[in-house]
C-alpha cells in the first residue's frame, strides 16, 4: 500500500534543512532541535528552532510558504509578529519561502523580521548573531514566471494599464482593449496582485505600484525578436523628416510603420540627437519606408534601422505627438532605449522623468 506524502511537509522538511546547513556554520551558536509544530485549531508556526547562543537559549519561530511573493508574504509576517508577541515574545520570527525577492526582503526589515529562502538569501539576526547573504540570481522558476508575465500578449494587457494607470479595470474589459483571452488576462491579473503590483477593488483591478512594474518590466527586456534591417538614406534635415511622416501618416491603408527608440523619444522627450533613425514596422510598412526615404540595403555605414518585429503588438501601441509623427508609445520607447547603451539609458530617464511620472 502506498502512503501518500504532503508535499507541504516535505518543502517544510527542506526548509528546515536549509535554516541547519545556516546555523550551522556559527561558532557560537549551538542547534538543539529544528522540529515541525503541531497545529491545532489556531495558527501555529511551521518550524521552531531551538538554539543554545552562548550558552543562553534562544527560539526561531519560522513560517514557510510555498510562494514568496508579497501578498503571501504580508499575511505571513503578520502571522508570524501576532504569534510571537503573544506566545513567544523572546523570539525571533523567520520568514521562509523557495524565493524571496528584494521586495520582499525590504518588507521583513521594515517589520522586523527576518528572512531565508531556498536559493540561499538570508538576514537573520539574534543575541549576537548577524546572518546577511544575497545570491545574484534569480530562480529559473521566478525568471521564467516574470518573462511571462512580460510576453506578448501579456504585455497588450499591460500596455493597456499603463496608458491609464489609475483606472479600474474589469476582466472583459482588459480581455477587449487588448485583444487578449479572458483566461490570458486572469493569469495577468493574478500575477499583478500577487506581486502587489496592482489591487483588487470594488470597481475592478487597479495598478497600484506602475513604477514597480514598469522597473521590473525594463529588468527583464530584451530586444523584440524580429528582423533587424538597415539602410541608407540620402535625406537629410527637413527632406527626410517630411518624407518620413508622410510615410507614417496613417490613412487607413495597409502597412503600418512608426519612429522607435532614439527616433520616438525625439518626438515624446528630446534629450539628444543621433546620427542614425529607428523604426519598427510590419511588411508592408517597410515598403512604404524603403519608398518615402530611397533606402538602399547598408552593411555598413547606415543612418536608418528598420525592425520587423514578430510581435506586430508594438506597432499597434502608437501615439501621434504631430501630425505623420506616429511613435512607439511611451512605454515601449523607454523599454527601447533602456538596453540601447548609456546614452539610452540616460534617454530613457528623460523619458520616464518627462511622460512617465505617476502619482504615488
Amino acid at each position: 500500500m502506498l502512503i501518500e506524502v504532503n508535499p507541504m511537509k516535505e518543502a517544510e522538511a527542506r526548509a528546515g534543512e536549509a535554516l541547519r546547513r545556516l546555523l550551522e556554520n556559527i561558532p557560537i551558536l549551538q542547534i538543539e532541535g529544528i522540529e515541525a509544530e503541531a497545529v491545532s485549531g489556531d495558527w501555529g508556526p511551521d518550524l521552531i528552532a531551538q538554539l543554545l547562543v552562548d550558552g543562553r537559549q534562544h527560539m526561531l519561530i519560522c513560517e514557510y510558504k510555498s510562494n514568496g511573493q508579497p501578498r503571501f508574504a504580508r499575511s505571513a509576517l503578520l502571522e508570524l509578529r501576532d504569534y510571537v508577541m503573544q506566545k513567544a515574545p523572546h523570539a525571533t520570527p523567520i520568514f521562509m519561502a523557495p524565493y524571496i525577492s528584494p521586495a520582499v526582503r525590504q518588507l521583513c526589515e521594515e517589520k522586523g523580521v527576518g528572512y531565508l529562502d531556498l536559493e540561499g538569501n538570508a538576514r537573520i539576526a539574534f543575541g549576537g548573531v548577524f546572518i546577511e547573504r544575497m545570491v545574484a540570481d534569480k530562480p529559473a522558476a521566478e525568471q521564467r514566471e516574470l518573462k511571462s508575465l512580460f510576453r506578448p500578449k501579456s504585455a497588450q494587457v499591460l500596455r493597456a494599464m499603463l496608458r491609464e494607470p489609475g483606472r479600474a479595470w474589469r476582466v472583459t474589459e482588459l480581455s477587449e482593449i487588448s485583444g487578449v483571452s479572458l483566461g490570458h488576462v486572469s493569469n495577468v491579473r493574478t500575477g499583478l496582485i500577487d506581486r502587489e503590483w496592482a489591487r483588487a477593488s470594488d470597481d475592478g483591478l487597479v495598478l497600484s505600484e506602475p513604477d514597480a512594474l514598469l522597473d521590473a518590466w525594463r529588468d527583464s527586456y530584451t530586444a523584440p525578436p524580429g528582423e533587424r534591417l538597415r539602410f541608407y538614406t540620402p535625406l537629410h534635415g527637413s527632406a527626410f523628416e517630411d518624407a518620413a511622416r508622410g510615410a507614417l501618416r496613417a490613412e487607413g491603408g495597409p502597412g503600418r510603420a512608426a519612429f522607435a527608440s532614439f527616433s520616438a523619444a525625439q518626438w515624446l522627450a528630446p534629450y539628444g540627437r543621433t546620427g542614425t533613425h529607428y523604426f519598427f514596422a510590419d511588411e508592408e510598412g517597410l515598403r512604404k519606408l524603403q519608398a518615402a526615404l530611397k533606402l538602399a540595403p547598408a552593411s555598413k555605414g547606415e543612418n536608418v534601422v528598420i525592425t520587423v518585429p514578430k510581435d506586430l503588438g508594438l506597432i499597434a501601441d502608437t501615439i501621434e505627438p504631430a501630425s505623420g509623427a506616429v511613435c512607439t508609445s511611451p512605454i515601449q520607447t523607454y523599454l527601447d532605449l533602456s538596453i540601447a547603451g548609456e546614452r539610452g539609458t540616460e534617454a530613457a530617464e528623460h523619458l520616464r522623468q518627462e511622460r512617465l511620472s505617476w502619482p504615488k
